[in-house]
């Protein structure tokens, strides 16, 4: 049975808070996903990971909550802030187009910012 778009969304950003990488690209993400960022384009699982390092390169040891998370039937939509030693973003949002219990689409906006 294919899990709903909900389903998907909340298991990525549960995989997301503790860091479960690997597992969230092989339960939650297409093979030839695309992300659209604010600092590029990444494509398929390769680009996720890519993704993730660059996250995690602008906020080294951050902390990410969750303050918004929206459904409409395969649009899921977040806004997150993070704050890291000496930086921080305020205005994190991701847009995921999930079908058939993938993600297939991903934007990516954040702005980091000395705290």
């Amino acid at each position: 049975m294919v899990r709903s778009a909900v389903e998907v969304f909340e298991d990525h950003l549960a995989r997301a808070l503790i860091g479960d990488l690997e597992g969230d690209i092989a339960a939650n993400f297409a093979p030839d996903c695309v992300l659209l960022t604010t600092y590029g384009r990444h494509d398929g699982h390769d680009g996720v990971r890519a993704a993730a390092a660059m996250l995690a390169r602008h906020l080294p040891g951050g902390r990410i909550r969750y303050t918004n998370r929206l459904v409409h039937d395969d649009v899921a939509f977040l806004e997150w802030t993070a704050e890291a030693p000496g930086v921080c973003v305020r205005d994190g949002t991701h847009t995921l187009v999930i079908r058939d219990g993938r993600i297939e689409v991903v934007t990516v906006h954040y702005t980091v910012t000395p705290r």
